[in-house]
């Protein structure tokens, strides 16, 4: 099974958050699938930590380390499709890329952004949630 992830649950991981264990249950047996963005967001959301002296810069190596551990494969989205969304759903690109390839593979997203889970889910896209 194919499962499409965002940054949110990538940095939940890595940064040991409590979600953690549950994130690692849904995903065990599962091929995890991500637009190229999400690999490029990543260094953004850890160079934003360092930017507001949340982490140290080896604590941001280490984490990215330890994301470069997880087997994402990484695929091309339509730009034209997910513009198209985005302009539709008035969200920016990088989340429409997320629905745009869930919908392409036909795999469910795993996100913790509740905005995007609400809007895959007005677009019929199916969404795994976190068990209570």
């Amino acid at each position: 099974m194919e499962i499409v992830v965002d940054t949110s649950v990538l940095i939940a991981v890595v940064t040991n958050e409590g979600h953690k264990p549950k994130l690692i249950e849904l995903t065990q047996k599962a091929e995890l699938v991500a637009p190229l963005s999400v690999h490029w967001e990543m260094g953004n959301a850890f160079s934003a930590l360092l930017k507001r002296q949340r982490v140290t810069l080896e604590q941001a190596v280490a984490a990215i380390k330890m994301y470069l551990q997880i087997p994402v494969r990484f695929v091309e989205i339509d730009l034209v499709d997910s513009l198209a969304l985005a302009n539709e759903l008035d969200m920016y690109a990088y989340d429409a890329y997320l629905l745009c390839c869930a919908e392409k593979y036909r795999s469910p997203l795993l996100s913790l952004d509740k905005k995007l889970v609400q809007l895959a889910k007005s677009k019929k896209i199916t969404v795994l949630e976190l068990p209570e």
